[in-house]
Order: structure tokens, then C-alpha cells, then sequence
């Protein structure tokens, strides 16, 4: 998120009416429900570690071992156990 200066984008009267309220601060404006994006949707790596998970999982599945997938992935033994059994 980066901060916009409100005198470059809003009314001046409306920033005025802002002054009253806060002067020299910082006013977080959030998205619309409808509108809000989830963790990782903008930046694509939700569906970057949803393919290495299911990388996992098939590698799992073929045969290596939970210990080797932490190392090759520089993951917990946990971490790995929760992707594999998540479904």
C-alpha cells in the first residue's frame, strides 16, 4: 500500500472536512467488501505454494519420504505433514 497525498485526489472541500478530523496523520481506507482481495491473490503466490504443495503431495505419494521433502524444501517435518494431509 502506498500513501497518496488526499490534496492530489480529493475536493478541496472534502479534504478540508478531513482536516477537522485529522491533521497531519495517516487515514487507512479499506477496500470494499466486495472488492477485497485475498492473502497472495495480487501478488500471485497463493498459487505459487498451491503448485509446490501439490508437488509435495505427488512426491509423496510416489514414494519419498516426509524427512526428505522438509530438507528439499527447507520445510518442518510438520510443515510437510500438515500440506500432505490438508485434503
Amino acid at each position: 500500500m502506498k500513501y497518496i497525498n488526499a490534496s492530489a485526489i480529493l475536493p478541496d472541500m472534502l479534504v478540508e472536512e478531513l482536516q477537522k478530523y485529522v491533521q497531519a496523520g495517516y487515514i487507512y481506507i479499506p477496500a470494499k467488501d466486495e472488492q477485497h482481495k485475498s492473502w497472495g491473490e495480487l501478488s500471485g503466490y497463493r498459487k505459487e505454494l498451491k503448485k509446490r504443495n501439490e508437488i509435495i503431495i505427488e512426491k509423496y505419494q510416489k514414494g519419498v519420504s516426509i524427512e526428505n521433502l522438509a530438507e528439499e524444501y527447507s520445510l518442518s517435518v510438520y510443515a510437510i505433514r500438515k500440506i500432505i494431509y490438508q485434503k
